[in-house]
């Protein structure tokens, strides 16, 4: 199969689909691939390294697109991208759909097979691909909502770990699952004092027993988040539904009730965010305040970090990759249900039900969608 890996355009995200090593592997397996030129210049990965691996370098990302069976992504393709994908064609990706209708209709219209990191599942009902994500993106809201919080920033000018004789910040954590573990974790290593809610009580117990007696847990209930966001320095919003848009949890009301020069960071933006205030922001220009609260919603978080970001994604989706460079789109999908969960789009149809519902379309099961395979 020929594979494609064009250079991320989205601002400021530098992470690539396929890292030299996830290359090597591919060819060794007697694919071609098609890497555009200085696609993995932010990561420290030279197009040399990539001619070592055994891959072609293409002028732009036209003749990637031209030439690929499957297009290997990290970020959902910008609207310039758009025009360059093509029927038949396989893209692998995070896409993120459900508060994106213009892209949605895109890939419609395109007639592309469309395959989203976020949706594939495993035998635990986890989700495999966007966990190596969640992981970075749950330790920087920590990392960044702690820098938010200086007085220069906008913030409240509160140190999160406090020092002796002076209390440290306050962090509420919406969401125990890998996000908001991870973000508790490294609140708690700050010195922070932290609690977290969830509406599964299997998990808050898990948290309470890894993290003894140094962190708080809540069920979610909306008392419990009114009375705890209150009194939060830094909120973090670590809420999924898996492919869906994502709940509103906290309304403006609220958010206008915080103490002025509080920090919200909104993991949960790629699908939409949590939080009533919270819109799309961009590494060039990560925050905005509103209602007096200091918001960082990036929506590509991880692309900060890229160059673990890149080669912890890698490690996880170069498996997936391989089914479908190896099988065929038919027998990768076919074969594995877990592996169809990420199938999103094909031949002109929405087949993931929490897309479909969200943005207005016919759902078709994936299994009649791949049928004429």
């Amino acid at each position: 199969m020929r594979i494609g890996v064009p250079k991320e355009i989205k601002s400021h995200e530098y992470r690539v689909g396929l890292t030299p090593g996830s290359v090597r592997e591919l060819v060794h397996h007697g694919h071609q691939v098609l890497v555009e030129t200085m696609a993995g210049e932010g990561i420290g990965c030279f197009d040399a390294a990539y001619r070592a691996a055994g891959a072609e370098i293409a002028a732009d990302a036209a003749q990637v697109f031209a030439l690929a069976d499957l297009v290997v992504k990290v970020k959902e393709p910008q609207a310039v991208e758009f025009p360059l994908l093509r029927e038949g064609q396989i893209l692998f990706t995070y896409l993120h759909l459900a508060p994106d209708p213009v892209q949605t209709k895109a890939l419609v219209e395109s007639g592309v097979t469309a395959i989203a990191y976020e949706t594939v599942t495993d035998a635990a009902g986890r989700l495999p691909l966007l966990a190596p994500m969640s992981e970075v993106a749950g330790r920087m809201s920590i990392q960044v909502g702690a820098h938010c919080l200086e007085k220069e920033q906008g913030g409240s000018g509160v140190l999160l770990g406090g020092v002796p004789g002076v209390a440290p910040a306050k962090v509420v954590v919406l969401g125990g699952g890998v996000v908001g573990g991870n973000a508790t974790r490294m609140a708690v290593g700050l010195g922070a004092r932290v609690v977290v809610l969830d509406r599964s009580l299997a998990r808050l117990a898990q948290i309470d027993e890894l993290l003894l007696n140094t962190v708080e847990t809540a069920y979610a209930t909306m008392d419990n988040i009114e009375h705890h966001v209150l009194e939060a320095d830094l909120l973090i919003g670590a809420v999924l539904v898996p492919g869906a848009a994502a709940p509103r949890l906290v309304g403006r009301d609220l958010i206008a009730a915080m103490r002025k020069g509080s920090v919200v960071v909104d993991v949960a933006i790629d699908q939409g965010g949590c939080f009533a205030t919270s819109r799309p922001t961009t590494h060039a220009a990560p925050t905005f305040v509103d209602e007096g609260v200091v918001h960082y919603c990036v929506t590509n978080m991880p692309g900060a970090v890229a160059r673990t970001s890149a080669f912890a994604l890698n490690n996880a989706t170069l498996p997936f990759v391989l089914a479908l460079a190896d099988k065929g789109l038919g027998r990768a999908l076919t074969e594995d249900a877990h592996f169809r969960a990420g199938l999103n789009v094909h031949h002109g149809n929405v087949t993931h039900a929490a897309v479909a519902r969200d943005l207005g379309y016919a759902p078709v099961a994936p299994e009649n969608a791949l049928s004429s395979l």
